[in-house]
């Protein structure tokens, strides 16, 4: 299940790298074929508001990119005692893969949250075992298994 996860992962980061990229390219070219009218100050705004754009999908592209290079360094073949970046952690209060923020991911009818080790849950899970507790929203849950 660890290496499904990763690989969904790995492609959801690339699909967002490349649309990211088209639109902050689209803004560039729109923003370079304004033209001047006798209206003045519109081209120039028009122009400041293509660039505000493309940097806009610029940082979106660039988001994306960093957390794949975080996917890029996880083996997805090794196993993990204490939860690590890389960890696919089941708890009771569900499952958590152990990487880049990006949420829930259903894979097989199985729903997994993808969470950074910066998140709240992350911090929590940090190096514990299976069998260990953690406190989360008001309510103890355990670790059951890490792959």
């Amino acid at each position: 299940m660890k290496q499904q996860v990763l690989a969904h992962l790995k492609a959801l980061l690339d699909e967002r790298m490349a649309v990211s990229w088209q639109a902050m390219e689209a803004a560039q070219a729109s923003a370079n074929e304004q033209s001047k009218s006798s209206v003045g100050d519109k081209y120039e705004t028009a122009r400041a508001m293509g660039q505000l754009d493309r940097d806009m999908y610029a940082r979106q592209y660039e988001q994306a990119r960093q957390e794949r290079l975080v996917l890029d360094r996880i083996n997805e073949t090794e196993v993990l005692t204490r939860v690590a970046l890389g960890s696919l952690v089941r708890t009771t209060a569900g499952q958590f893969f152990v990487a880049v923020s990006v949420g829930p991911v259903t894979l097989d009818g199985t729903t997994v949250m993808a969470v950074s080790l910066a998140s709240p849950i992350g911090k929590l899970l940090m190096g514990k075992g299976a069998g260990e507790s953690f406190q989360f929203q008001g309510k103890t849950h355990r670790i059951e298994a890490i792959e």
